[in-house]
């Protein structure tokens, strides 16, 4: 699903210190998807993002929950890096491999006024399974 995602497929939960991040899906890879919309929208709101830039991204891991982690970190990494905001997600899993594209643009800190930076998703509530609605969830922490 590319999109800004209907908010009904993504949600925050409270965690200590940190903000927990969840996202549903009819497939693993929507979750995926969904749980990285979750995470922005921790850091600014996603309609105020403009789609000008796609950026690749590619991970791999044999436990789907660690795939999660990886996916969610390689998007941290590059907004910390390329100083991005991103507002849709494309993600194709096939095995241990998540391929998968980020479409967003450099920060702009008067119009985005950023609330938080995002440090790195955690291992602390790491799940990654589908339910038995046939739905899938994903979730973990993210340290802020």
């Amino acid at each position: 699903m590319s999109g800004d995602g209907n908010p009904a497929d993504w949600t925050h939960f409270p965690h200590e210190g940190d903000v927990g991040v969840r996202g549903f899906g009819r497939d693993m890879a929507e979750a995926f998807e969904n749980t990285a919309r979750a995470m922005t929208a921790v850091v600014v709101p996603l309609d105020l993002i403009r789609r000008e830039r796609v950026i690749p991204v590619t991970c791999r891991a044999a436990d789907p929950a660690i795939l999660l982690l990886d996916w969610l970190n390689a998007v941290i990494y590059i907004m910390a890096t390329e100083k991005m905001l991103f507002c849709d997600f494309r993600v194709r899993i096939d095995g241990e491999t998540l391929e998968g594209e980020m479409e967003g643009e450099n920060v702009v800190p008067e119009r985005h006024e950023p609330s938080v930076e995002l440090k790195g998703a955690t291992l602390t509530e790491l799940a990654v399974y589908r339910q038995a609605d046939g739905r899938w969830f994903a979730q973990c922490v993210v340290d802020v």
